[in-house]
């Protein structure tokens, strides 16, 4: 999927709109569009939770990535959404395959300092290219030809001159972790509407003129 990975948040009121006066009757559009946007923000939140405890460390960026868009009177709709950056390297975490790779190759770090998250810091093989000690490219090892982030390490007392492995280049793993968005999503609703639009028809005669 290209663009944001969206969820409608909608729900038959009619059921719950057969007693209500005729002030709540008038009303029941706002308390709609009240409720929807209110469920909305509470799968955005359980989304969120969601994305902590599925991957390990998630970058700030990521958790971020979730956004609401609140229900108005003349649509009756509220969406769930993950910005399409995110969207685009999540989407395997959904629907499975692969990991989205952010170039032509995986990077799996060997010998090379990570960030807080675990991660390669951003721009590191631009910084690494930079150094004259460093070199990328394919070597012929023991195990066969490894392509990677190489760094020469001079000769020192007994031991002899050698390269070390910075970064392993390597293709997409699939994916073996889920998010389960949308049915999370769509349980959340079936257990929480009916509090919700009560508590928004509160709020609407509350407000009414």
């Amino acid at each position: 999927m290209s663009g944001p990975i969206g969820i409608s948040v909608r729900y038959d009121v009619k059921e719950l709109t057969k007693k209500l006066s005729a002030l709540a009757y008038k009303q029941i559009g706002y308390a709609t569009a009240l409720s929807l946007t209110a469920m909305g923000t509470e799968v955005a939140d359980d989304e969120i939770d969601n994305i902590s405890s599925t991957f390990k460390q998630p970058r700030p960026f990521t958790q971020r990535s979730v956004g609401v868009q609140g229900a108005r009177k003349d649509t009756l709709k509220a969406i769930v959404y993950v910005k399409p950056i995110a969207a685009r390297y999540m989407e395997p975490y959904e629907t499975g395959g692969s990991h989205v790779l952010s170039g032509r190759a995986l990077l799996n770090p060997k010998n090379i300092k990570l960030d807080k998250y675990g991660q390669l810091p951003r721009k590191v093989l631009e910084r690494l290219k930079a150094r004259p000690d460093v070199f990328i490219g394919p070597v012929k090892t023991k195990a066969g030809m490894v392509n990677g982030v190489w760094q020469r390490i001079p000769a020192k007392k007994k031991v002899a001159a050698h390269l070390k492995l910075l970064i392993r280049f390597g293709d997409a793993l699939t994916v073996t972790k889920r998010l389960n968005y949308r049915s999370r999503a769509q349980a959340l609703v079936n257990r929480r509407f009916n509090v919700v639009f009560s508590e928004a028809i509160g709020r609407a005669l509350a407000t009414a003129r």
